[in-house]
């Protein structure tokens, strides 16, 4: 395994910047965001851009790479999480279009996955969303097999806020989504990008499923959460996390980070594990975004290699 960060939340850096702290601090492996660059900053680190993939040439992926390698760090995913299931088509049709640019300059960069978002109409039944998922997904997995990257979706629900409830963002959140959308592929090019902290407030087994599902994680994002006890007896479970969950960083949170490191090794997970620093109480300022970093190092750290391997 290799041990590292997402860049995203650094949003006033330079990859290199973010790089260059990251390969000093025990964080070698990179994932990097890639939202359009012309979109902005739309909600929290969504919109943040460290490659712009709009005109991204040979020669400048090389330089890219060599950049970050003299750095002692390397990109193992690019990661751009829209919402392929919009109710509007035409933002569906946008998304994809940069999905599929994001594919591309993954090739270019000789980085083997591209992280994103399945989506959900809100409104629509697990079943609808479903239906209209299997042509979209479909053919960015095409698209992805054809450049030699895997493709994963984030197991994030996307249901922080009221103006997401009651069905959230991203259907792609549970088992039984899980087994039915693997199950449209006959390789393994698209896959699961595991992050333990959603399966804590959805009160899934986390050890169940990677046993169940090894084989298909990709990619593995660090992040921890926890629940406001509080905030749950007064709003409930069917406000479906809505005030009573928490987005912490590793070792803050609900997440037994040995017991769930070693059930990776078991079922023979040998990619990266990337923290995602979403944890409010450490945004407020760039050295509290770095604080909070080495928070994430020194609780997950001691169980992965911290070197380019």
């Amino acid at each position: 395994m290799r041990f590292g960060l997402f860049t995203v939340a650094f949003p006033t850096l330079s990859l290199r910047d973010a790089a260059q702290w990251a390969g000093a601090n025990g964080f070698p492996a990179l994932e990097v965001p890639c939202w359009p660059a012309t979109t902005g900053a739309v909600r929290r680190y969504a919109g943040v851009t460290h490659i712009d993939v709009d005109d991204l040439s040979d020669a400048r992926a090389s330089e890219i790479r060599d950049e970050v390698a003299e750095l002692r760090t390397e990109i193992v995913a690019l990661g751009y999480y829209p919402n392929h299931l919009h109710p509007d088509p035409e933002h569906r049709e946008t998304v994809a279009a940069h999905t599929r640019k994001v594919i591309a300059g993954a090739a270019r960069l000789q980085v083997g996955v591209v992280n994103t978002f399945l989506g959900a109409d809100q409104h629509k039944t697990p079943l609808q969303n479903l239906a209209d998922a299997k042509p979209i997904l479909t053919g960015l997995v095409d698209v992805a097999r054809d450049h030699g990257v895997k493709l994963t979706v984030e197991n994030c629900p996307m249901i922080f806020s009221y103006d997401e409830w009651p069905g959230g963002h991203n259907i792609f959140h549970n088992p039984r989504v899980w087994r039915e959308v693997l199950g449209w592929f006959d390789d393994d090019t698209f896959g699961l990008n595991l992050d333990p902290s959603h399966l804590i407030w959805l009160m899934i087994d986390v050890e169940r499923v990677i046993r169940e599902f090894g084989s298909r994680i990709h990619f593995v994002q660090a992040k921890d959460v926890s629940i406001d006890r509080e905030g749950l007896y007064e709003n409930g479970t069917i406000s479906s996390g809505i005030g009573w969950q928490v987005p912490r960083l590793p070792g803050l949170g609900d997440v037994d980070w040995a017991r769930f490191i070693a059930a990776l090794h078991r079922a023979g997970y040998t990619g990266p594990v990337v923290v995602e620093h979403e944890d409010r109480q450490f945004e407020a300022t760039l050295d509290l975004v770095k604080e909070g970093f080495l928070i994430a190092r020194n609780a997950v750290g001691p169980y992965i290699p911290s070197r380019l391997t």
